[in-house]
This record gives C-alpha cells, sequence and structure tokens, in this order.
C-alpha cells in the first residue's frame, strides 16, 4: 500500500493522468480546473492509501491480524482523533472531487 501511495504521488506531480484525457479537445480554463482536480485527486488518494499501508505494515511487525487496516479501518482510526471530525471532514471534500474530476473524465476520457 505504501508503495502504491508512492507510485500514485508522483503520477499525480508528474500528471500522468493528463495521458487519460483528450485534453486537447477543451478550453485552456476547463483543462485548468481539470488538471488541478486530478492533482488533488491522486494526491489524496496517495495519503489514505500512504495510511491503510503504516497500518498494514504494523499488524504485520507485531503479528495481529487484527490490527490491519484497511481504508474504512483507517478513517475509523482518524475520526478518533482528537482532530477526527475534521479529518473526516477533509476526506469529504476530498471525495467531492473525486467525484467532479470523474465527472470531467467521464466525458473527456481516451480510449
Amino acid at each position: 500500500m505504501t508503495a502504491q501511495s508512492a507510485q500514485v504521488r508522483a503520477a499525480a506531480h508528474r500528471r500522468k493522468f493528463k495521458k487519460e484525457l483528450e485534453t486537447e479537445q477543451m478550453s485552456a480554463r476547463v483543462r485548468k480546473v481539470v488538471e488541478a482536480l486530478g492533482v488533488v485527486d491522486r494526491s489524496t488518494r496517495a495519503v489514505v492509501f500512504a495510511a491503510a499501508g503504516v497500518f498494514l505494515g504494523y499488524a504485520a511487525i507485531t503479528f495481529d491480524p487484527g490490527k490491519a487496516k484497511g481504508v474504512d479501518g483507517t478513517l475509523r482510526r482518524f475520526a478518533s482523533t482528537s482532530i477526527g471530525p475534521w479529518l473526516l471532514v477533509l476526506v469529504a471534500l476530498v471525495l467531492v472531487v473525486f467525484g467532479l474530476y470523474c465527472f470531467c473524465e467521464a466525458g473527456r476520457r481516451r480510449v
């Protein structure tokens, strides 16, 4: 998960997702918005993967499979912290960004 996180983050930084889109058919303004949405989407997805990877690694090191957490467990763990509600609001906003990016991608995806 942490390796995948690094890969997703690097791809976001290099904006590799633009290869999947027909950006030449977009206006400059729309292209900038879609690019920003893509970078935010991929970067935050990388953070969630990294957090889940940390929990999986910890479970492996301590030989306690019950401590392994997927994305849902990671979000529950975030919620139990002192800033948990704010983290969940941030996650919700990220999901909105993801939805907007998917909407943009649906109309302009290369097939």
